[in-house]
């Protein structure tokens, strides 16, 4: 499956797949996760996303920093699930980090989402702390790459 840099157009495609995909943990969480909430035309305007499918059906966020690429979100469909989109962005995480010459990845999880807790320890993952940011209880995680 082919990943691009999202465009302009994609916004209203990114925020409709984001909150598919995010929606269902409102209840579990009690709060509207991150990643809903986020400024998607912005993000699009920096360079930020990447997305696959036609119509898009995956959706990465991927922000630079001095020493790491932060993973902001990960999004699939629901109508995509299981199709290896969410492997397939992750590659591409690792791809723009060492085009990048960065030699790790970090992200975090709410501590409820244990779906994407199990996911990211299946990809090499490793959990570096648990920490409360408002109303977020968060799994921060890092990869080194090779």
């Amino acid at each position: 499956m082919d990943t691009r840099p999202a465009v302009p157009g994609d916004v209203p495609l990114v925020k409709t797949v984001t909150d598919a995909a995010y929606h269902h943990y409102i209840e579990r969480i009690g709060v509207v996760p991150a990643p809903m909430k986020a400024d998607h035309a912005a993000d699009v305007a920096a360079g930020r996303v990447f997305v696959t499918g036609d119509p898009v059906r995956g959706v990465i966020v991927l922000v630079p920093r001095d020493d790491h690429l932060f993973l902001e979100s990960i999004a699939v469909h629901p109508d995509a699930k299981g199709t290896g989109l969410g492997r397939v962005l992750l590659e591409l995480a690792e791809s723009r980090a060492r085009e990048l010459g960065l030699k790790e990845i970090r992200l975090y999880t709410n501590a409820l989402m244990w779906e994407n807790q199990n996911l990211y320890a299946r990809y090499g993952y490793e959990m570096t702390e648990r920490r409360v940011d408002g109303p977020y209880d968060r799994i921060h995680y890092r990869k080194p790459l090779a």
